[in-house]
């Protein structure tokens, strides 16, 4: 039985450069992190591996070759193994072709009772890989999960955090789970397993390693969607310093307000 945990490396920082003829970000160079959100999904298939003593962990990435880095902290958490998929056919693809890429690579990889995500990216925040991860598998999946409940031979049971409600439901294995931040505290990094793990082999795919080796489904050719326009928000540093007494500075700043039609 392996649990196979999903992880993206995103940017640090919100100065990045965006490329303006295709709309995405430019992260080569870029200081990068693991998604904050896919911490908590490493933290559970940490704690799921307690009641498969028998299990594996596996760590699966897709991005550009310095994404190992991630791969890396994520095996310093205790992740058993880590693949990397990474291809500049896989370049600029959207939530759809990015879903499917990873779900060529699980099939690759196989044996896997638990797939698990993180809800969200902070560099897209669309909470939609991990749902199409699982329908093109053609497996159960469960959003916004709080809570694990039980975990048997053959079903998962968890809680799920909805708009209105909170639900418990069961899952037949495998499955595919979308985990929120409250769900467990994620560990630190052990400088011992960074030692221990220094000289584990990162397994990396590319196009020709999947069964599907279209190139028109990944990357920007497989992406349906497409950026119209997107550019850094501008930002404004001017200042400006008054003096006077508090009379004359009170109607100075309702005046100031009232020319830009803060005040009517």
């Amino acid at each position: 039985m392996r649990i196979l945990v999903c992880i993206k490396q995103v940017p640090g920082t919100t100065q990045v450069d965006i490329d303006e003829k295709t709309g995405v970000l430019k992260r080569d160079g870029v200081e990068s992190k693991i998604n904050p959100y896919d911490l908590f999904a490493i933290e559970t298939a940490l704690r799921l591996k307690s009641y498969w003593p028998e299990a594996t962990t596996l760590a699966l990435s897709m991005g550009p070759p310095q994404a190992e880095q991630s791969l890396r902290e994520a095996l310093m958490m205790g992740i058993d193994e880590a693949v990397l998929v990474t291809d500049r056919a896989f370049a600029g693809a959207d939530v759809l072709a990015t879903a499917y890429t990873l779900s060529q690579a699980i099939q690759v990889i196989g044996e896997a009772g638990i797939i698990i995500c993180g809800q969200q990216t902070t560099d897209g925040d669309t909470a939609q890989v991990g749902p199409e991860i699982a329908e093109f598998l053609d497996i159960p999946h469960a959003t916004n999960v709080i809570a694990i409940h039980e975990l048997q031979e053959r079903t998962v049971t968890v809680q799920v955090d909805l708009p209105v409600t909170e639900e418990t439901i069961r899952l037949p294995l495998p499955c595919l789970l979308s985990v929120n931040k409250d769900i467990y505290t994620p560990r630190l990094p052990s400088f011992k397993r960074k030692k221990a793990t220094r000289d584990v082999a990162v397994r990396r795919m590319t196009l020709a390693d999947l069964p599907d080796t279209d190139p028109n489904r990944y990357g920007l050719n497989g992406s349906p969607t497409n950026v119209v326009r997107i550019f850094p928000p501008e930002h404004d540093v001017t200042r400006e310093t008054w003096e006077g007494s508090s009379s004359e500075l009170a109607g100075r700043l309702c005046g100031y307000l009232r020319d830009a039609k803060f005040l009517v």
